[in-house]
């Protein structure tokens, strides 16, 4: 886990790690299968999961979806909305995407 700026949050946040996302990924997949309408109560074993790792108090489980360090890319020191993208939201930085 380490602290990134997330353009749809705006505001430097504590991204997942590919080991950690995988475990975050697994709880959120088990929220679904919970049987109640409550939010917080159907993901609770993932928002204690990245709370816990954290300490960042987070209470939105698609927040946390997207809160993953692999699914960026990364440049200007802040991350790009997807690894291929070639300006960055934050601070509008052009870069060259190679394949």
């Amino acid at each position: 886990m380490e602290y990134k700026y997330c353009w749809r949050c705006k505001m430097d946040v504590p991204m997942l790690d590919k080991e950690e996302y995988a475990i975050a990924s697994q709880l959120y997949a088990k929220g679904f299968k919970v049987l109640t309408k409550d939010t917080q109560e159907r993901f609770k074993e993932l928002l204690d999961y990245y709370n816990d790792i954290t300490g960042f108090g987070e209470t939105e489980p698609n927040a946390i979806m997207h809160h993953a360090i692999g699914m960026y890319g990364t440049d200007c020191g802040k991350p790009y909305r997807t690894p291929k993208a070639k300006i960055c939201a934050a601070c509008g930085n052009k870069r060259t995407v190679t394949d």
